[in-house]
């Protein structure tokens, strides 16, 4: 079976293979904030945040730094996504 990144040039495979691992390394980045903070999304962040189960500060910081991994993490799928389309169309 042909291997995915054979079949396009070696600068497109590069660059799929470090969009790849920055989408891993901030879903890494994501998932321990999660963890510090106990809990499995942001929403139950906050949650336990305005409960008082979590303290406010810097409960808040966390929870506003999860968010914006997540929207990164969005951000860098959709790139990783559109880089692989455009690879397989050639």
């Amino acid at each position: 079976m042909d291997n995915f990144y054979d079949k396009i040039p070696a600068e497109r495979a590069l660059e799929i293979q470090r969009v790849s691992r920055l989408m891993y390394e901030v879903r890494a980045a994501r998932d321990n904030m999660l963890a510090r903070l106990g809990a499995a999304d942001a929403e139950q962040a906050l949650a336990c945040i305005v409960d008082g189960a979590l303290p406010e500060h810097p409960g808040y910081e966390h929870y506003l730094s999860v968010r914006i991994l997540n929207g990164l993490h969005n951000q860098v799928r959709a790139e990783l996504a559109a880089l692989v389309k455009e690879a397989q169309e050639q």
